[in-house]
């Protein structure tokens, strides 16, 4: 079983370390996670359950850490997370399907 708590540290520390080595990365990408207040639509429980939904699917470790404890701290309850994984998992199954069909109309394409 994987402490979370420690892998959380452990990534914040590696990340401060990238911070130092190439300090535009993270200013790079501080603004794509710090949306504006105006447009502040969803709640942040909404947020982090969406959060964690698409960690699933990109298949982000560092993401589950952190959007797990955020989304606790917002609120969420597990059912609330299990029905966002469930979303998670469709959409992962509705994308394979998808790809399967292009993976057919490819190998249709190919000449003998």
């Amino acid at each position: 079983m994987t402490d979370w708590n420690a892998y959380r540290a452990n990534m914040a520390q590696n990340v401060k370390t990238l911070a130092s080595l190439t300090p535009n990365t993270l200013k790079g990408l501080q603004p794509l996670e710090t949306p504006l207040p105006e447009k502040k639509h969803l709640d942040d429980k909404t947020r982090e359950l969406i959060a964690l939904a698409v960690a699933v699917t990109t298949r982000c470790d560092g993401c589950i850490a952190v959007h797990s404890a955020a989304a606790k701290k917002a609120g969420a309850s597990k059912e609330e997370i299990a029905e966002a994984l469930g979303v998670a998992v469709a959409l992962n199954a509705g994308a394979a399907l998808v790809y399967s069909s292009r993976v057919m109309e490819a190998f249709e394409d190919t000449p003998e």
